[in-house]
Parts: structure tokens; sequence; C-alpha cells
């Protein structure tokens, strides 16, 4: 790991999107898309907070059902 200009540290995901924990796996991976949270209905906010399942998106990536 390396640290960037803003001395964040950078790690092995350097890059990718980040996921909000009720996504289950990063925007535009293939036979996912995107869903309405099921925590704060799609409104992105838990009383006056940010949603912590969406990050405040009002949406989570799940996988789709195949058949």
């Amino acid at each position: 790991m390396s640290q960037d200009k803003t001395g964040q540290t950078e790690g092995p995901d350097e890059g990718q999107a980040k996921l909000n924990p009720g996504d289950d796996a990063p925007p535009g991976t293939p036979g996912t898309g995107e869903d309405v949270c099921p925590k704060c209905s799609g409104r992105g906010r838990l009383g006056a907070e940010p949603c912590p399942e969406c990050g405040g998106s009002g949406v989570v990536i799940k996988g789709l059902a195949g058949g």
C-alpha cells in the first residue's frame, strides 16, 4: 500500500467503486442491477442521516435471478 498526494492510504482496490453494505457487487458487474434500498425505501436517508445500507444513494446493487 502507498499514500496518495492527500495522504490517504491506497490499497489494492484503488480505482474501484465503493461498495455499500447493501451491495452484492460493484456497479457494472455482469448479472447485477440497481434495486431500491430496502432499508430507506429509496429515500437515501434515515431521519437526518444518510442511509448506512445504500450510502445515501437510495439504491443497492443486487444480483439478478437467472433462469
